[in-house]
């Protein structure tokens, strides 16, 4: 369970929204934007993405969130030059010291959770992963999260789909390497579903969340074409019941993006050639009061 301190730890479901729905960098005027808007939009908790190294400002970061009453969770995603899905003990130790990085600044602004893919590169493999790579990856991870635990903070594991990744694709796939974790002692290590990728990869958003089991604890929620909630074909219905029917107890966070908001740079990396929503407010504020609702016809028990 990742451990909370404002307003998500009253919640057994804390909503919460991805900052890179609001900004594209951290500066100090970027994160008073986006952890003011978040909490105007109703939100409990925001995901900060690692900022760079000149735009950390810790005891800033933590006095906003003070302020707003929010808590945060840390994401990022390994690239092709710190990948740990290889055989290559150079770009292996760039990945591995990222991660780390990534759980000392969670650590420094309270954040109890690192996510995203942090398992390989987000990236388009031409070729399958080897039982080489997968192995550095279980190793850098078992070091990884052992640091994590000294801190408090829980990794987590979110499987993209097969143009992004070559490892985790599928719920199933990560549960199993999860497991493979915990028999090494990395039991601070969670499964992070992105409706997005699942959309792809599984048969459905439902057996999802079944395959991923108790290891289940925390989930992007996302639009199969990433724009406003509802506006798509993934089946809420069918991923709220699921959620209800296993007893989940973790965030649901909002993540969309929009070419008004985000750098040139990443949408050439995820392929935004569309932008399905241009205010940033208003995609935010009706996102929350969707997952309100889905939550109060399919899930009751968890709001």
């Amino acid at each position: 369970m990742i451990a909370f301190s404002r307003r998500a730890a009253q919640l057994d479901t804390p909503l919460g929204v991805h900052a890179g729905t609001f900004v594209n960098t951290w500066t100090p005027e970027a994160a008073r934007f986006a952890i003011e808007g978040a909490a105007a939009s109703g939100f409990d908790l925001i995901e900060i993405p690692l900022p760079d190294a000149d735009q950390r400002d810790g005891s800033a970061t933590v006095a906003l969130l003070d302020e707003a009453g929010l808590d945060a969770v840390v994401s990022l995603a390994l690239d092709p030059s710190t990948d740990i899905n290889t055989d290559d003990a150079e770009l292996s130790a760039r990945g591995e010291r990222k991660l780390l990085d990534a759980v000392d600044f969670a650590a420094s602004i309270g954040a109890g959770y690192v996510g995203g893919v942090t398992f390989s590169a987000m990236t388009k493999y031409s070729h399958p992963a080897s039982a080489a790579s997968r192995e550095n990856s279980l190793s850098v991870l078992t070091r990884v999260a052992q640091h994590a635990r000294s801190l408090g903070v829980v990794i987590g594991l979110e499987y993209v789909n097969r143009y992004e990744s070559n490892l985790l694709n599928t719920a199933a796939q990560t549960a199993e390497f999860i497991r493979a974790l915990n028999d090494r002692g990395a039991d601070n290590v969670l499964l992070h579903i992105d409706t997005y990728h699942a959309n792809n990869e599984e048969v459905s958003q439902a057996a999802a969340v079944r395959d991923a089991g108790h290891h289940l604890g925390y989930l992007h929620i996302a639009e199969n074409h990433r724009g406003l909630l509802g506006t798509g074909s993934i089946d809420w219905a069918g991923l709220f019941t699921a959620l209800a029917a296993a007893d989940y107890r973790g965030p649901l966070t909002f993540e969309s993006f929009s070419g008004a908001v985000v750098s040139p740079a990443t949408r050439d990396d995820i392929g935004l050639w569309r932008s399905l929503w241009h205010d940033p407010v208003e995609a935010s504020a009706h996102a929350n009061a969707f997952l309100r609702a889905q939550l109060a016809i399919h899930s009751p028990q968890l709001t």
